[in-house]
């Protein structure tokens, strides 16, 4: 798969992963130009991570991947070592996305990627978890991956609904921080 630059990433064999279509990264990243260059970016189910080296080559200042699947952690590193920067930093974490969110506390992302598996259960605790642990910062944004005839966008105490896009069998919701944010407890 090819990124901005025109840059060769490796992805894992299989259909242990689905990668985001190019429409739709293509897509994030018109809707998000400008805001990249010097931004925190957290991906979460990161895949090969694809989103997180865009980022990087589009000049974010740091990058925070967590995958569940080894393999792909691998690949994922790798990726990154090729496309940043000296300047830029990056953290591949190996786990479960629930159990290492609260690693995270006291971290402020400007952007944040969650992309689960379509069919999966993670929806709701992550974003739940996101907003009990603060990790969206003040102006950020989070874009939830999802299948449209799957998932129906969640209403979460904290978070706001900014935009949905629907890019054939792709949807995108974003979030911003909501007004409650201070008062909403994890569970």
């Amino acid at each position: 798969m090819r990124i901005y630059g025109n840059r060769l990433l490796k992805s894992p064999p299989g259909t242990a992963t689905r990668p985001t279509p190019a429409r739709v990264r293509e897509a994030l990243f018109n809707i998000w130009q400008g805001s990249i260059a010097g931004c925190r970016w957290l991906d979460l189910c990161a895949g090969s991570g694809q989103m997180g080296a865009e980022a990087l080559c589009r000049g974010a200042k740091s990058a925070i991947a967590i995958e569940q699947w080894g393999r792909a952690c691998a690949i994922a590193r790798e990726n990154w070592q090729q496309v940043a920067k000296p300047e830029q930093t990056f953290q591949v974490l190996r786990g479960d996305v629930g159990k290492l969110l609260p690693s995270l506390a006291g971290q402020r992302f400007d952007r944040i990627y969650f992309d689960p598996p379509y069919a999966s259960d993670l929806y709701q605790p992550v974003l739940r978890a996101i907003v009990a642990y603060q990790l969206l910062a003040e102006a950020g944004e989070l874009a939830v991956e999802s299948d449209p005839k799957q998932w129906q966008a969640l209403q979460i105490p904290g978070l706001i609904i900014c935009r949905q896009k629907v890019y054939g069998n792709t949807a995108l919701t974003f979030y911003c921080r909501g007004e409650s944010l201070e008062t909403i407890e994890f569970q």
